[in-house]
């Protein structure tokens, strides 16, 4: 079960709730973050819950089942809103789309990125500075240098920023030149990561790992949330199976499945997903049909130059084309609603 306490509780209060809790079998978890004060109730002994709801300095109760319990839409029915100020909102019925290269490359590269995305009115630049690659011998990013200078470039042109960060080393550094941290998928389950960014006051992206199941996903995102940081965004990126014909799986399912579990906003990158520039732009269209709340997605001046993921990542032609087209099927889902 979830217990919301009064933000102004006495902590007197607290604790006759906590010694209430104790009495009828329940372990508990103080949980503070950002946005509310919560006891998180571990237990399946049935009881009349109103020996709780009367006691003083608690606001309201609900039980949840779910294994994952503050990420459940069975208590919060309203959906999480992310606000990264200056007007970009991801979630609450908005279409965000993010977009930039799969690595920061050099100024100019940013500088054309930036522009690119000012014409297309996106205001979220996707980018990596410090890149998991599978070879050690292929380009790992510009690191913390290079994250300043993109910094620079975006803050000037009123663009958000969303990288991946790696470690827990990294945070701190990273913390004063990003909008949106990224977990990928190779991190997903990095518990001690997730900890971590529990405690910072910024949102966090969690894309699902390579092979994680939903619940998986979900119990990530619990993490963070129990750590302090309600900012929480998930990321349907596709998934290994054993199909060979494209990079991953992408699992359509997973969006109207997540949007029904979480009451957190929901993201979908096609260009991971299938791996093949020709299809990005189907994944990215049948994302938004399915209800993704944003899409994230590759692109680069002249993808064959790009230092990585080149067969994934759009021209600025296409970009421009699919941008155009994912807000107007946005448009007809929201006029059939």
């Amino acid at each position: 079960m979830i217990i919301q306490l009064q933000p102004a509780i006495q902590e007197q209060d607290k604790q006759k709730i906590v010694a209430k809790i104790t009495s009828l079998g329940y372990k508990n978890m103080e949980v503070k973050t950002q946005r509310g004060f919560y006891l998180i109730g571990i237990g399946k002994k049935e009881f009349d819950i109103r020996q709780l709801g009367h006691m003083q300095g608690i606001a309201d109760i609900h039980r949840v089942s779910d294994e994952y319990k503050l990420v459940s839409s069975k208590w919060k029915v309203e959906p999480t809103v992310i606000d990264l100020g200056d007007g970009v909102i991801i979630g609450g019925g908005n279409l965000s789309i993010m977009a930039g290269p799969c690595s920061i490359e050099n100024e100019h590269q940013v500088d054309l990125t930036i522009n690119h995305l000012k014409e297309n009115g996106v205001r979220i630049m996707r980018g990596g500075v410090y890149k998991p690659r599978s070879s050690p011998y292929a380009f790992r990013g510009l690191g913390i240098d290079g994250l300043k200078m993109w910094h620079e470039r975006a803050k000037a042109a009123g663009i958000k920023i969303i990288s991946e960060v790696m470690q827990v080393s990294q945070i701190e550094p990273m913390y004063p030149y990003v909008d949106v941290f990224q977990v990928g998928a190779r991190n997903t389950q990095n518990y001690n990561l997730l900890d971590e960014l529990g405690k910072v006051d910024k949102p966090v992206m969690i894309k699902r790992g390579i092979s994680g199941t939903i619940e998986e996903l979900l119990s990530s995102a619990e993490y963070v949330f129990s750590a302090g940081n309600e900012k929480l965004i998930l990321c349907e990126r596709g998934i290994r199976t054993y199909e060979k014909a494209s990079r991953n799986t992408m699992d359509i399912n997973a969006i109207p499945i997540l949007k029904s579990k979480t009451h957190l906003p929901v993201v979908a990158d096609p260009s991971h997903a299938i791996g093949i520039r020709e299809y990005v732009e189907s994944i990215a269209l049948a994302s938004v049909m399915a209800g993704a709340d944003g899409i994230i997605y590759e692109t680069h001046q002249k993808p064959e130059e790009a230092y990585s993921d080149g067969q994934q990542t759009l021209d600025f032609h296409e970009s421009t084309r699919m941008v155009r087209k994912l807000k107007k099927a946005f448009e007809l889902l929201n006029s059939e609603n």
